[in-house]
């Protein structure tokens, strides 16, 4: 373990420090992705970024780069293994939206689109802990296969070996810290986040075996595994077992939604937005995390999840390994946050950022782009935390001038160059 610790830490040093894609065969060995595909093992580094506030996560993102994958095939890989990573914002029981900005069929870069699968809201109410209708996995899955280049197992992989064993980082460690003992009263979350009767440290290893299974289901069976038939059928039961109060129902009418995003101008820029509640200032809302991507063809996707509660219920659905989102009935709905600047007439990617931090989300992914479009320094209010990518010479074409970077204190990772 210690000598796994040490390698993840010298690649993620080595990547902060030099911008450039140094990780993807170190990402093979550490994480175990030689799935047997052709392009499995180390390959060519390929320009591209990665982002994540789970750094096992961006690690992922950018291997998928360097195989061939564009930032669909990455971001979707990264929302996986920050399922399993990041539990406490981004399990697979929650929900996000993402802007998806990728070439169309000629090579041309388009307009922006938006992706949205919002922890939902059960038909009934019932339970004495009601959940959140789980939209993540059929949010990655629908963005995978629209838009995605590889395989869909290519993209699970990763995560389902993650969740096999892997160590807790420190992003998962502050979460456990602020939640406590809490998580201990369910029995089914304890032996996951407290197997000796203590909080898991950074560093110890998280162990998931039920969600690795689950993983797999959805590797070999796409969206049934989890959203139709027998895998629904089963993750209703378990949920409702952890009193969760969710049906099958929930779950076959669970579906992401395609729309456009808001769009304004910024500096001569087109900027695409996710809506966020002009009265975020005035509730409390619950903790979201993000993750982006940058590929060479200029494709962009960003990303932000939230459990609707920090570790939503609490309580994982027996046998299946998700940790449940708490209900939009029980709890706020969360400002999910984040922006990106393109150029008008060739669409060419200039800059994004994903906000986080609660109420000063909205804030944070505005300042965040700001800085990167202005080259300013301006400071995001705390709570609030910005991950940035940003090209000033426009991707496709100025591939060279493209910086990427985690909020300080954050404890995530940004990864690429080349």
């Amino acid at each position: 373990m210690q000598n796994r610790l040490r390698a993840f830490g010298a690649l993620a040093a080595l990547s902060l420090l030099t911008g450039c894609g140094v990780g993807h065969s170190l990402g093979h060995e550490l994480l175990g992705l030689n799935d047997g595909s052709p392009t499995s093992g180390t390959v060519p580094s390929q320009f591209g970024y990665a982002v994540a506030d789970a750094p096992e996560a961006a690690v992922i993102g950018r291997d998928i780069l360097n195989r061939g994958g564009n930032a669909v095939d990455a971001a979707a890989a990264e929302g996986f293994a920050q399922a399993v990573t990041l539990p406490s914002r981004g399990g697979l029981g929650g929900g996000g939206a993402c802007i998806i900005k990728m070439p169309g069929p000629d090579g041309k870069m388009q307009k922006p689109v938006m992706l949205s699968f919002p922890a939902g809201l059960p038909a009934q109410t019932s339970g004495d802990r009601p959940a959140a209708v789980p939209l993540l996995a059929r949010g990655l899955l629908a963005m995978q296969v629209r838009y995605g280049q590889l395989p869909l197992s290519s993209v699970i992989v990763p995560a389902e070996r993650l969740a096999g064993g892997a160590p807790v980082s420190q992003a998962l460690e502050s979460d456990l810290q602020v939640v406590g003992n809490a998580l201990l009263a369910d029995p089914q979350a304890a032996a996951v986040f407290a197997p000796g009767g203590t909080l898991l440290a950074a560093g110890a290893n998280l162990q998931q075996p039920d969600l690795a299974a689950t993983l797999e289901s959805l590797r070999v069976n796409g969206v049934n595994g989890l959203y139709a038939g027998i895998g629904a059928a089963q993750f209703a039961k378990a949920a409702d077992q952890a009193g969760g109060g969710l049906t099958t129902g929930d779950l076959v009418n669970a579906t992401p939604h395609y729309g456009a995003p808001d769009i304004t101008q910024q500096g001569g820029y087109q900027v695409a937005s996710l809506p966020v509640s002009p009265d975020a200032a005035g509730r409390a809302l619950p903790a979201s995390a993000s993750f982006m991507a940058l590929d060479k063809k200029g494709g962009a996707v960003i990303c932000v999840t939230s459990m609707n509660n920090l570790f939503g219920t609490g309580r994982i659905a027996p046998g299946t390994g998700i940790l449940l989102a708490a209900s939009p009935r029980t709890a706020p709905t969360p400002d999910l946050a984040a922006e990106m600047a393109y150029t008008r007439g060739n669409e060419a990617f200039r800059a994004a950022a994903t906000g986080t931090g609660q109420n000063a989300a909205a804030a944070a992914a505005r300042i965040g782009l700001d800085n990167a479009l202005t080259g300013q320094n301006a400071p995001i209010p705390a709570p609030g935390r910005a991950n940035i990518i940003s090209c000033p010479k426009n991707v496709p074409g100025g591939e060279a001038s493209c910086r990427a970077s985690t909020a300080p204190g954050a404890n995530g990772l940004a990864i690429g160059g080349r």
